[in-house]
């Protein structure tokens, strides 16, 4: 049987609640199981409903997403998480991919390629949009503290990479430059199980939480 992925959406307007549920469920591999309309019920909804990813809205009245996202990416086993707004301002992009979100993605994307964003992050392979691939660039090649990035973020970048052994810099070099572990594992000759292992590790030893903050490491340090 195919692998149905379990989804809570978070968004404050009941109206794209509804129609997200509509343009989900319509996928014969996704469920919603559960909807919240404040980052504050998502902590209790992702106990209650195990989920295996999280589409969370930015701005909500209480607790916005990213700090939601950051609560939840810090708790055992967490779900995925992939943003889903209007916002590419202010630093978005980048807070939310330190908070541990694997993707970003704005509300006017055609349905179909909000069904595959869910697909792919789910999977273990990032996405952002266009608009957040141009900010996170702007950011990694000048723009950091106007995208609000850390002033000491290379230095820091370095000295998390130095952490690595060769072939794990390799992999994480693969990661940043997009390509998936099918990818990888033709390129560097090894099989797709020692890819995921390399990626486990360097997840570890970085204490990140996800492949595109494996990607901004790299970026940071100045390696692609």
């Amino acid at each position: 049987m195919e692998q149905v992925t379990r989804v809570l959406i978070v968004d404050d307007d009941p109206l794209v609640r509804s129609g997200l549920r509509m343009m989900l469920s319509g996928a014969e591999d996704i469920e919603v199981v559960a909807e919240a309309a404040d980052g504050t019920e998502v902590l209790p909804l992702v106990e209650a409903h195990r989920p295996d990813l999280v589409l969370m809205d930015i701005r909500m009245p209480r607790m916005d997403g990213l700090r939601a996202t950051a609560e939840l990416r810090r708790g055992p086993r967490p779900p995925e998480v992939l943003i889903l707004t209007t916002f590419t301002t202010d630093g978005y992009v980048l807070e939310a991919l330190r908070a541990g979100a694997a993707g970003y993605v704005l509300k006017h994307t055609p349905p179909s390629q909000i069904v595959a964003a869910v697909r792919n992050v789910v999977a273990g392979e990032p996405v952002l949009s266009p608009a957040a691939v141009k900010q996170l660039i702007g950011a990694v090649t000048g723009g950091e503290e106007a995208a609000g990035a850390r002033p000491d973020d290379r230095g820091e970048a370095e000295r998390l990479l130095g952490l690595l052994g060769g072939r794990e810099r390799e992999v994480a070099l693969a990661v940043a430059l997009g390509r998936t572990n099918a990818e990888i594992s033709a390129s560097l000759y090894m099989s797709v199980p020692t890819v995921k292992a390399h990626v486990s590790h360097i997840l570890t030893k970085l204490d990140l939480n996800n492949r595109v903050q494996i990607a901004l490491a790299v970026y940071r340090a100045g390696l692609v």
